[in-house]
């Protein structure tokens, strides 16, 4: 499929999936949620993790922020900063219910407390400037990416960073084919296995089709700069198939003082 541009991009990702959007995913969580985490584990090959901690790496913490995990699903990067930083005000927002009380278990578990709240996120039900660190992690090919970025933005307080994590659309198309075939054979077998329910087996071909109609990293880079944030920077990891990227939100009345900067195949 030839890329629609980046101007054009959303709207032609709404026109499509929007039905699924709006009446799918809810029922895919509902079903996948009590094993989420491991399901990735396995579709993954065990790279997860490494995923995850990669993530982590970026995001840099102070003693007593406040944090807005978006789309939070099973709370597992509000746990990972916990845990690095114990004094954090951690808040996380998803519209997932059945996700959002797998990560409420496990946060309790652990004896951490993250207030969190179900609703659409592309509406953020927070004041502007609120906020010293975002992050959005495996989600945002099933939203609308401009406006949700645009919220982010503005929740987040002058000085403060959006750390980002997905799937995206590789740029090489060779690597693109095969990130397709290995996806078209690692989701069933995963959804077998965990005997996933009719929503979850039925959604195989729509989690293929949203990242051939996303973003690359660079794409992704373009949109963050375009919508005002500064020192944007991004990793690319597998060769494109997972990006991973970090943002800031400048003083008022000062221009961006960052160069964007782009790090390729995980090698730093």
């Amino acid at each position: 499929m030839t890329p629609t541009p980046l101007a054009e991009r959303d709207a032609f990702r709404l026109s499509r999936f929007g039905a699924v959007w709006q009446q799918e995913l809810e029922d895919i969580f509902v079903d996948v949620a009590p094993y989420y985490d491991r399901a990735n584990y396995v579709a993954s090959l065990g790279l997860w993790g490494w995923f995850s901690r990669r993530f982590m790496a970026m995001i840099e913490l102070r003693p007593g922020q406040r944090v807005l995990d978006v789309c939070a699903g099973t709370n597992a990067v509000g746990i990972a900063l916990l845990k690095r930083e114990p004094s954090l005000e951690v808040h996380a927002i998803d519209r997932s219910a059945a996700m959002q009380a797998v990560g409420r278990q496990r946060a309790e578990a652990l004896g951490m407390h993250i207030d969190g709240r179900i609703g659409d996120v592309h509406v953020l039900p927070f004041p502007d400037n609120h906020f010293d660190v975002v992050t959005l992690q495996w989600a945002s090919r099933h939203l609308r990416v401009h406006d949700l970025f645009r919220e982010i933005h503005r929740v987040l307080k002058p000085g403060g960073h959006f750390h980002h994590c997905d799937m995206l659309r590789p740029g090489n198309p060779l690597i693109e084919r095969l990130y397709y075939a290995f996806l078209r054979i690692s989701l069933p077998i995963t959804g077998l296995f965990y005997r996933s329910g009719t929503a979850a087996m039925n959604a195989r071909k729509y989690f293929i089709d949203a990242i051939e109609a996303f973003y690359t990293a660079d794409e992704l880079s373009q949109v963050l700069r375009g919508l005002g944030y500064c020192e944007v920077e991004s990793k690319s990891l597998l060769a494109g198939m997972i990006g991973l990227h970090r943002a800031a939100k400048s003083e008022p009345g000062q221009p961006c003082p960052g160069i964007a900067k782009h790090r390729g195949h995980g090698s730093h």
